[in-house]
């Protein structure tokens, strides 16, 4: 009698459907997370003081897809919902989603490098530099740097934001620097004490500025999608989306990094350039997005939380999963704060954290719970 052969295994990744010990299959998170963040798109695409409805919207995409958008029958209102979603609310959602994606991203890279859900992208300075560099310019730039802000014009901020990120990263990881490598932990305390002179120095720079400077300083911290411009996402869509396809390259080094340094090391991983790529990734993506649209907290720490959640810690999907939940919770915070106090504007960073914290505190519980 011959033996009856053993059922083969599938793969988790080729029944994307199937739940695993509670959790989604890779699959079927990439593609949960894919639904939601359109969706969400979608919603926010029709919110807003001037609002429009979704066949309206519907109607207005297809006007610019076949070429027609404004032009037919004259209709006033039709030409002003073109303009308003074309010109206006389309770069900001756009920028929304890139600005989530980058911010996600960068969150879930931390934490695998620093092996700790707490970690989130501030660690390594990057937006700690931001702030102080940004304060800078808004405070003492007319002063000290005239020629710069007349050369770059309203560039001058994003620009000197971004070098600023950038320069602080840089000196936080070559404090982390010993013999045997980088120490993440030594990284840890060096972008400590480096955010701590960074926010000794914002508050100089804010106790010296005028009221409108202090104004304009507060506004740029609290975080906005306001000043989103067609250049704007361009610019910063193409630094998040080479570090998301950077950061895919990331993910089996990271998963092995899971293990501990000396069993990556074990498994062949080059684990000095693994911490170098991730620290240049997270830095790149959090300076560029930063340097757009102001400090977003929450978004970092909050998004690879949820993702874990529901499908695991594989970096394979958390990485990707974390830039489309990212994108999705920064473009219904965007879609709140333009509408809950009409016709003002609520600052981003302000609802984020508002809705970051209980979600937060909703998923540490379902940790908890064993989930």
């Amino acid at each position: 009698m011959s033996a009856v052969p053993a059922p083969r295994r599938a793969s988790a990744w080729r029944r994307p459907w199937r739940l695993s010990n509670g959790r989604l299959a890779p699959a079927a998170a990439l593609g949960t997370m894919a639904l939601l963040a359109v969706l969400v798109l979608l919603w926010a695409s029709a919110q807003g003081a001037y609002a429009i409805a979704p066949t309206q919207l519907l109607q207005v995409l297809g006007q610019w897809v076949t070429g027609q958008g404004g032009q037919q029958g004259g209709q006033q209102r039709a030409g002003a919902q073109e303009l308003v979603f074309l010109h206006i609310r389309l770069p900001r959602l756009l920028l929304g989603v890139v600005a989530g994606a980058g911010l996600g991203l960068a969150g879930a890279l931390m934490q695998g490098l620093f092996r700790n859900p707490l970690a989130d992208p501030g660690l390594i300075g990057v937006s700690s530099g931001a702030a102080l560099a940004a304060a800078f310019t808004i405070v003492l730039g007319q002063a000290w740097l005239p020629g710069l802000q007349v050369g770059l014009g309203s560039w001058a901020l994003a620009l000197a934001a971004f070098g600023g990120g950038m320069g602080v990263t840089v000196l936080i990881y070559l404090l982390a620097q010993t013999q045997g490598g980088t120490r993440v932990g030594q990284m840890l305390l060096a972008g400590i004490a480096v955010n701590a002179l960074a926010g000794a120095g914002l508050g100089y720079l804010s106790y010296v500025s005028s009221d409108e400077q202090l104004r304009n300083l507060q506004l740029w911290l609290m975080g906005s999608l306001g000043q989103s411009r067609w250049s704007t996402v361009v610019l910063v869509g193409s630094v998040v989306l080479l570090c998301n396809a950077a950061a895919l390259r990331l993910a089996r080094p990271l998963n092995a990094l899971a293990l501990g340094e000396a069993q990556a090391q074990l498994l062949g991983v080059p684990v000095e350039r693994c911490k170098r790529w991730i620290v240049v990734v997270t830095a790149l993506a959090v300076g560029a997005v930063t340097s757009a649209t102001g400090i977003i907290g929450f978004i970092g720490l909050v998004a690879p939380h949820g993702v874990r959640l529901i499908a695991g810690p594989d970096h394979r999907v958390v990485l990707p999963c974390s830039a489309l939940l990212g994108a999705a919770l920064v473009v219904g915070a965007d879609a709140l704060a333009r509408t809950v106090v009409q016709p003002a504007e609520m600052p981003l960073g302000v609802l984020t954290a508002f809705i970051g914290v209980p979600l937060f505190l909703w998923m540490l519980r379902q940790f908890r719970s064993g989930l």
